[in-house]
C-alpha cells in the first residue's frame, strides 16, 4: 500500500462515523422507552456490588456480549491509528466500560429497565474481545488492500465517509424481517392471512415509497463513486445482501407463516420502479442528482409521515416467535433509521455539493 494511502486511511472519517452511530444505537437500546423517569431505590455501589447472575439468563449475557464486541471494534480501529495495539486495547475497553457504567446508572431511574453489574461485566468483555479481533485484523495485508480498494473507487474530498456511512445506515434500516422489502411500514399478524392481493388491498402508495427509497440510495451512490456505471452493480449487490439478511433473520426470527411476508406485491412493484427510475437517472448530469435527490427525499418523507399509515414497531411483535425485548428495540431502531436517512441525505447533499459540482466540471 502506498504511503499516501496510508495517509488517507488515517485521515478517514468513516470510521468515526460509524462509532458515533453506534454508540448513538446503544445509547437508544439501553434506554428505550426513554419514559417513567423516578428516583431510585439503589445505589450505583449497591448494585455494582450485588451478587452476580440474579434472574439472568444465558441470552441475555450473550446479547449484552455480542452488542459490546461491534464497539470494542470500532473504539480500537479508530485508536489504532494512534497507539500502539495494546493501548489501544486497554482505552477501548475502559471507553466501553464507561459508556457500560453510564448506562446501566441511568437505568436505575427507568422502572422498565434494570440495572445489572453483570451486564457491565458482559459488556466490558464484549468491548475487550472487540479490541482485540481490531488490532488483529488492522495489519493483516487484506485489511490494507481494502483500504486501497475503497479510496480508489470512491471519491475524495468533502462527505465521501458521510455518505459512505449514511449507505451502511441504509442497509441496517432494510434488514429489519418485518418491514416490506425496502418498506417503511411494519407488517401486521392480520397480513398472513391475505391470500391473495385484491385491487383494495394493494396500495400504489407503499409501491411508490419502495421506489423512492430504492432511487435514494442510486442517488447516493452516484454521487460517491468515481465511474457512475459502477452504481448498478453495487445497487443490484447491496439489494441481493438486503434480500438473504431478510431472509436470514426471518427464517431465524420470524414465525414460520410470516418467513415470506416481507416480499409482497407492493414491494415487488416498487423494486421494478425503483430500478427503472434509477437507471433513468444515470443520464443526468451530477449537478441534476442533487436536485432529483432533495425532490425525492421530500416525496418519500411525506408518504412516510403523510399518506403511509405506519404500525407501531409493537404491532409487528406478533410476527416473531422469540419474545426478548432486544427485538422491540430493533424494530424502532429500523424505523428511526428509515426516517433519518433522507433528513441526513439532504444535509450531505448540501455539506458535498461544492465536491460534486467540482466532479461533474471535470467530467467535462
Amino acid at each position: 500500500m502506498m504511503p499516501e494511502l496510508y495517509a488517507q486511511a488515517d485521515r478517514s472519517l468513516l470510521r468515526r462515523y460509524l462509532l458515533a452511530g453506534y454508540v448513538l444505537m446503544i445509547v437508544y437500546a439501553s434506554l428505550s422507552p426513554f419514559a417513567g423517569w423516578q428516583a431510585s431505590a439503589q445505589t450505583v455501589v449497591e448494585v455494582l456490588t450485588s451478587p452476580l447472575g440474579q434472574a439472568y439468563t444465558a441470552f441475555d449475557a450473550m446479547a449484552n456480549w455480542l452488542a459490546y464486541l461491534p464497539l470494542g471494534m470500532l473504539l480500537a480501529l479508530n485508536l489504532s491509528t494512534r497507539l500502539k495495539p495494546l493501548n489501544s486495547v486497554w482505552l477501548a475497553t475502559l471507553a466501553a466500560l464507561a459508556l457500560s457504567l453510564l448506562m446501566e446508572y441511568l437505568q436505575m431511574y427507568l422502572p422498565m429497565r434494570a440495572a445489572a453489574n453483570v451486564d457491565v461485566l458482559n459488556n466490558g468483555l464484549g468491548a475487550l474481545c472487540g479490541s482485540v479481533l481490531a488490532v488483529l485484523i488492522a495489519p493483516q495485508p487484506w485489511f490494507a488492500r481494502a483500504t486501497e480498494w475503497r479510496i480508489a473507487l470512491f471519491q475524495r474530498g468533502t462527505g465521501v465517509d458521510f455518505g459512505l456511512a449514511l449507505v451502511m445506515l441504509w442497509m441496517f434500516a432494510q434488514i429489519n424481517p418485518s418491514l416490506p422489502m425496502l418498506g417503511n411500514v411494519f407488517l401486521t399478524e392480520a397480513a398472513g392471512r391475505i391470500a391473495s392481493f385484491s385491487p383494495q388491498q394493494f396500495s400504489l402508495w407503499a409501491s411508490a415509497a419502495v421506489a423512492c427509497n430504492l432511487l435514494l440510495i442510486g442517488l447516493l451512490l452516484q454521487t460517491l463513486f468515481r465511474i457512475r456505471r459502477h452504481v448498478a452493480a453495487a445497487l443490484l449487490l447491496m439489494l441481493s445482501v438486503v434480500a438473504l439478511g431478510k431472509f436470514i433473520t426471518a427464517a431465524v426470527l420470524l414465525r414460520s407463516w410470516a418467513l415470506m411476508l416481507w416480499l409482497n406485491g407492493e414491494a415487488v412493484l416498487g423494486l421494478l420502479a425503483g430500478l427503472a427510475l434509477t437507471g433513468a437517472s444515470f443520464w443526468l448530469p451530477r449537478s441534476v442528482l442533487l436536485w432529483a435527490a432533495l425532490a425525492t427525499s421530500v416525496a418519500y418523507l411525506a408518504l412516510a409521515a403523510g399518506v403511509l399509515d405506519s404500525a407501531a414497531p409493537a404491532a409487528a411483535m406478533r410476527l416473531y416467535h422469540w419474545h426478548y425485548g432486544h427485538l422491540r428495540n430493533f424494530n424502532w431502531m429500523s424505523q428511526i433509521a428509515s426516517a433519518v436517512f433522507p433528513v441526513l441525505l439532504v444535509i450531505y447533499l448540501a455539506w458535498a455539493r461544492r465536491r460534486i459540482m467540482n466532479v461533474e466540471e471535470k467530467d467535462q
